[in-house]
């Protein structure tokens, strides 16, 4: 970039040059639109104005309120105690009733129903699924297969203080052994014992495993929560395993991992996050989804 000492008019344009050139090119020294330079100017007096009469300036704790004491968050405040006031009255049948006699209730049903989808989708679909099948490690929440109970008052309180939440001093506690890496068990019979697992939902073991050693394994180290049967035990929170609906997988390397590392998964207790008529019907909700008993 080379600077000329001499300012020079260009002979097509009729303009004068900024005195700037590079490689015979010179730079024209054409003025904004008179328009332009106005709007310019009026944004500047306008965001003046804008700082004066609302909140523009952070400060170390907070902001300016501005000349009106007029606030974005204010007015987002506002509206949400605006539909607050209006769901307390909407929802005052929820608050008092209890989630039995929400279910028995057409109007307070049809509310509660409404409610805990929009709090499902907020608060559970992100684990259990938009539609509540769940995934593997999550529970399918439109089958049979509960853990806990599938009675409103179970699920509520399921909803409520969550599973090995330890934040919570009534979470659903249960803890299966890693029989594997604690060394409660060997390779082979974990082999076993996951062969005559299989065969409780009517699977085929793994060729040439022992299955009858599988099932004293079964009756020394697990039916103590499963069951003799296999059917599970709620006061534990076991799984059934003669439905073939294993949270994490009914296949021999799913099974296998169970055994050896266990599945100790948890789940948020929502009680203290969520308000109780939130709680309800969310409950009412996973009830609905056409699996509660």
């Amino acid at each position: 970039m080379a600077t000329s000492d001499k300012i020079q008019v260009d002979p097509v344009t009729g303009q004068t040059t900024t005195g700037h050139e590079w490689d015979g090119i010179r730079e024209l020294n054409t003025p904004l639109p008179r328009w332009w330079l106005w709007t310019f100017y009026a944004c500047i007096l306008f965001s003046i104005g804008y700082w004066v009469v609302y909140p523009a300036w952070p400060g170390i704790t907070g902001f300016t309120h501005g000349l009106w004491g007029q606030s974005s968050r204010g007015d987002v405040a506002a509206d949400v105690a605006a539909i607050q006031a209006q769901r307390a009255v909407t929802e005052a049948g929820l608050k008092d009733a209890t989630v039995d006699q929400i279910a028995a209730d057409k109007k307070l049903l049809s509310l509660a129903l409404a409610h805990g989808k929009a709090a499902f989708a907020e608060n559970c679909a992100a684990c259990h699924g938009a539609g509540g099948q769940g995934g593997k490690g999550y529970r399918n929440l439109t089958n049979e297969d509960w853990l806990w109970g599938g009675k409103l008052d179970d699920i509520q309180q399921t909803v409520t203080h969550g599973i090995r939440d330890y934040a919570d001093k009534d979470t659903r506690q249960s803890a299966m052994p890693a029989f594997g890496a604690m060394g409660i068990l060997k390779p082979e019979q974990i082999q076993q014992v996951v062969g005559y697992v299989r065969t409780l939902s009517k699977l085929e073991p793994e060729a040439g495993v022992d299955v009858a050693a599988g099932k004293q394994i079964f009756a020394d180290n697990c039916a103590v929560c499963h069951g003799d049967d296999g059917k599970g035990k709620r006061e534990f929170g076991s799984a059934n395993l003669t439905d073939g609906l294993q949270l994490y997988g009914s296949d021999i390397k799913d099974l296998t991992q169970t055994v050896t590392f266990a599945r100790n998964s948890t789940m948020p207790a929502w009680g203290a996050r969520l308000d109780p008529v939130t709680i309800k019907t969310l409950a009412v909700f996973v009830h609905n989804l056409g699996a509660g008993e």
